[in-house]
């Protein structure tokens, strides 16, 4: 049986950074009482605050039913809103609320402190070359759709 050492392999690495990121997050989160859905929808909102619900399912790589029913959770809280597209009435823009306001302060000031705790030795100049290293296989990555199918695609089981 062939072995291979994945202990360098920087996809096994990405991925098992990225848990760990979610998981001491989702800790350090508790307090204001959000599930990782949610908070990973509002997280997303700060990002791109007025995104299309579609678009916002595809990029979160959920069911658009399951956004739904999040979102219908965080718009009891008055926390998002949603509101026609103007030039397209069947489309809905998801917008953040003024009253979401707090929860994301400290929503962003643990995400800083978590990535202050992760960065932890490591010098500014090799943050930097780290991030701009990301950045560079992202953009590969965007290069060759082919290699990267859309959310939609991915869902789609074989019958």
């Amino acid at each position: 049986m062939l072995r291979e050492d994945l202990s360098r392999n920087f996809g096994f690495l990405l991925n098992d950074v990225a848990r760990l990121l979610r998981t001491a997050y989702d800790r350090r989160i508790r307090k204001l009482g959000l599930t990782r859905a949610q908070w990973w929808v509002l997280t997303h909102l700060f990002r791109s605050d007025g995104v299309s619900q579609t678009e916002l399912a595809e990029t979160l790589e959920i069911e658009r039913p399951t956004l739904g029913r999040l979102l219908d959770r965080l718009e009891a809280k008055g926390w998002v809103r949603r509101e026609h597209d103007a030039r397209d009435r069947r489309v809905w823009r998801v917008h953040l609320t003024d009253e979401v306001e707090p929860a994301l302060r400290t929503m962003r000031a643990l995400a800083a402190e978590l990535r202050r705790d992760a960065l932890a030795g490591i010098s500014a100049a090799e943050r930097e070359r780290f991030v701009d290293t990301l950045l560079a296989i992202k953009s590969n990555l965007l290069r060759n759709p082919a290699d990267t199918p859309s959310p939609a695609k991915r869902r789609r089981r074989p019958r």
